[in-house]
């Protein structure tokens, strides 16, 4: 279990009936969550204050049913700086709880004692982007979204790295790197979070269960001789941390030694001291 601690601008309040009750800077947001099956009563008095409340629609989607937010605020982790702007599918632009792998890979990027070359693909608004650029690598920065992209430059230049070594490309993530591996193009580290489910350009169908595979190998493709770390992320409940881990050390532990652990990504919640799972990794380091 990853626990992302050390968050002074973001708290998870309070959690039942499928919804988490949390704090933004200084908005409190209440927001739909599948992982959250319990009904253990709200503790918290704050369910009452929410600026912004998200339901589920019975026929699909959703929508604010309250909403006294910004159309964007600012929020700090560490010497990082990021814009939420709340969407139509509920996010705000950020997960918080990825800031545990940021803290993770950021070490080993400070500890390297040489230059390090990142690849993160399905890189969405940039948190582990502007993480590991402020770590001192560079970083190529790859995601589908061109208004999702602009976002994370935004991101960049609010943590005062708008002139770090980013490259920021609008591509399909897979075809992306195809190409990258027959232009002879290498890094030392992976990050990948690819979605759970989508359509291709074509109508193709991506489900992650089917593709998580030989999307690793592909990616193990264009490691570095001597490659960092490669780290693997899921917000799918069929692909389980174990799963994820076998993989990787099938595909890259295997081949270039080192190790991989994998485990759950977690928030505190205070009303009750427990911990709410919000995801799975796996990570592999030399």
């Amino acid at each position: 279990m990853w626990i992302a601690d050390r968050w002074k601008d973001y708290r998870v309040l309070d959690t039942d009936a499928g919804d988490k009750l949390e704090k933004w800077g200084e908005y409190i947001l209440c927001r739909p969550d599948p992982q959250i099956i319990w009904n253990t009563g709200r503790k918290s008095p704050d369910w009452k204050k929410a600026d912004g409340v998200y339901k589920r629609s019975s026929s699909g989607g959703g929508a604010w049913t309250v909403n006294r937010l910004p159309k964007e605020w600012n929020i700090t982790y560490g010497k990082l700086k990021f814009v939420l702007r709340p969407m139509g599918f509920k996010h705000t632009g950020l997960f918080p709880e990825q800031a545990a792998n940021w803290d993770w890979f950021s070490e080993l990027i400070e500890n390297a004692g040489r230059p390090v070359k990142v690849l993160n693909l399905f890189a969405y608004t940039g948190g582990a982007t502007v993480a590991a650029a402020a770590a001192g690598a560079s970083v190529c920065h790859v995601d589908s979204s061109r208004g999702i992209v602009q976002q994370a430059k935004e991101n960049a230049a609010l943590s005062g790295l708008a002139d770090a070594p980013i490259r920021y490309i609008v591509d399909d993530c897979r075809k992306f790197v195809e190409r990258e591996i027959r232009r002879g193009n290498k890094y030392d580290a992976v990050i990948m979070d690819p979605p759970s489910y989508g359509r291709g350009p074509n109508g193709e169908v991506w489900k992650i269960e089917d593709s998580a595979d030989s999307l690793i190998s592909l990616c193990a493709s264009i490691l570095s001789d001597d490659p960092l770390f490669f780290l693997v992320n899921s917000y799918t409940t069929g692909l389980s941390p174990l799963t994820m881990k076998y993989i990787v050390d099938r595909r890259i532990t295997d081949i270039c030694g080192g190790k991989c652990e994998a485990g759950e990504l977690c928030l505190p919640v205070e009303s009750t001291g427990g911990f709410l799972p919000c995801g799975a990794s796996a990570r592999w380091q030399k």
